[in-house]
């Protein structure tokens, strides 16, 4: 994805104090290193089983030190179509403790849902709020709203989409804002009206200049091999190109690049980051400017479990997602389906905010984990004594 190396000096010397000698571990390896220490659950949504579904959520920190975590709350099925509408909970001590109860964010205004819920600070104070509308299977669509209060009110939505119709997938957590002030978020096409659903995403990027009040498309991100694109994501990288990852369902991510501020895209490549066909997440750490990516590492070379979401692992890059080290566990439930993480940084401590259910009883019951872990957890190895 890039070839620079994005840290201060003297955050590297922090953290290369942090490490414990072991060597590191490349990607894929089958033995990837449990969490030195337990990271600690701080709330766990649904498993009462009370609601049927509890997923896709995204963190915003607010003024005075409140974090507000708000997620995809479905009422009566666990389905992507089933009723849906979005959530919040709220920390006041840096995401140790939650409110007890929900908070509406934004009520059901599709005609079967709103989910996949991205917060974003903006460089003008004010906050963003993307989600996805979803009236049909003709008809989804993500819709932007501004905060000016720190989320106590929203402006009405304005339309992300405004030149095509059709259903449109952005994940959650996944909307960024570029050095030069342009939005960018990224999207999958898979149907139109008369055109049965396709696996086979159409991958394009829309951009704001005017902090989201208007919008406009990048060209189609380019597919020679006509491979299965599904759930992109974007981040930029420290020379300014725009790297893009994607689900497949070739056993591992596929990658694409920019270098025009998400106008235009090279055709997509393979990367060496096995994956079954579930989406990762990877966000820039403030703290030393590396990237942090939390995914699947399930790399299908044993074909019962090529499909599984299991186990959740985490990796840093140095090199601006040239190579992932170390291999981190984070949940390794061989009967799990961990999935859509919202990653954000408080202090020394990462937030995780994913869907960690069981996968026989994904019909019934998808609870919602949040996840506290010390930031130096990501960078060491555990040495077995």
């Amino acid at each position: 994805m890039g070839t620079k190396i994005g840290v201060l000096l003297s955050n590297r010397l922090l953290f290369s104090l942090l490490l414990v000698g072991a060597a590191l571990y490349a990607i894929g390896q089958s033995h990837a290193q449990q969490l030195r220490n337990p990271s600690e659950i701080v709330l766990h949504v649904g498993k009462d089983g009370k609601t049927p579904r509890n997923s896709e959520g995204s963190f915003i920190s607010l003024a005075g030190g409140t974090i507000l975590f708000a997620y995809s709350k479905f009422e009566n099925e666990s389905g992507d179509h089933a009723r849906a509408h979005i959530a919040g909970r709220f920390s006041e001590d840096g995401g140790s403790t939650w409110t007890e109860h929900d908070d509406v964010i934004l009520q059901n205004e599709g005609d079967m849902n709103v989910m996949s819920v991205s917060f974003l600070r903006l460089k003008d104070g004010s906050i963003a709020l993307v989600y996805a509308r979803k009236n049909s299977l003709d008809d989804c669509i993500p819709y932007i709203r501004i905060s000016t209060d720190e989320a106590k009110t929203w402006s009405d939505p304005v339309r992300i989409i405004p030149d095509r119709e059709g259903y449109f997938v952005v994940n959650n957590d996944r909307v960024v804002q570029l050095a030069s002030g342009r939005l960018l978020v990224p999207v999958s096409r898979h149907k139109t009206k008369g055109v049965d659903f396709s696996m086979r995403g159409t991958i394009f990027c829309y951009f704001s200049d005017d902090m989201g009040k208007t919008w406009t498309s990048s060209a189609e991100v380019p597919n020679p091999q006509d491979v299965v694109l599904q759930e992109p994501g974007v981040v930029q990288l420290e020379d300014g190109d725009i790297a893009m990852w994607l689900r497949t369902d070739t056993g591992v991510q596929y990658l694409s690049r920019s270098q025009d501020q998400g106008i235009t895209w090279q055709p997509v490549v393979p990367s060496d980051i096995p994956s079954p066909r579930a989406p990762a997440s990877i966000k820039r750490i403030p703290a030393t400017g590396d990237l942090l990516l939390v995914w699947n590492d399930n790399d299908g070379s044993d074909a019962a479990r090529a499909a599984f979401r299991t186990p959740l692992t985490a990796a840093i890059s140095t090199d601006e997602g040239t190579s992932w080290t170390p291999v981190k566990v984070i949940e390794n439930d061989p009967e799990g389906f961990f999935c859509y993480t919202a990653i954000a940084f408080v202090g020394d401590q990462v937030l995780l905010g994913y869907m960690a259910a069981e996968r026989t009883e994904l019909a019934k019951r998808i609870p919602l984990v949040l996840r506290k872990v010390p930031l130096q957890e990501f960078y060491t190895m555990q040495i077995n004594l």
